[in-house]
């Protein structure tokens, strides 16, 4: 003998399954805008070197507005994601970089001298 239907737990059922395409949809498109979001380009930011720290790893340089850090014109202190770029210039150089914020700390993503 079969067990007798729970009408309530089947209508439960019914009403998931048939919100589940939408919900599925949400998440996948909240996944398409965030990794839209992660690849936007930083923006190119015109300084100049105060001072190289190859040992620390850290550049000072005073730069024009950082768009993407909220940060207006200053001289500051940045990591560098490569310390091969420090290598590539002196204090005194202008140069162009890109900045962001790498495991809370303000870092220097690219550094090129400029033209």
């Amino acid at each position: 003998m079969n067990p007798p239907i729970d009408m309530e737990s089947l209508m439960k059922r019914r009403a998931l399954l048939r919100h589940t395409p939408f919900v599925l949809l949400a998440f996948g498109l909240m996944a398409v805008s965030l990794s839209a979001f992660a690849q936007a380009p930083l923006p190119v930011v015109d300084g100049e070197v105060r001072k190289v720290d190859v040992e620390q790893q850290k550049i000072t340089l005073r730069h024009g507005e950082i768009a993407n850090l909220d940060m207006p014109p200053m001289t500051m202190v940045f990591r560098v994601q490569e310390p091969a770029l420090l290598q590539k210039v002196k204090p005194g150089d202008k140069v162009r970089f890109t900045a962001d914020k790498v495991d809370g700390a303000l870092t220097v993503m690219t550094l090129e001298p400029a033209n």
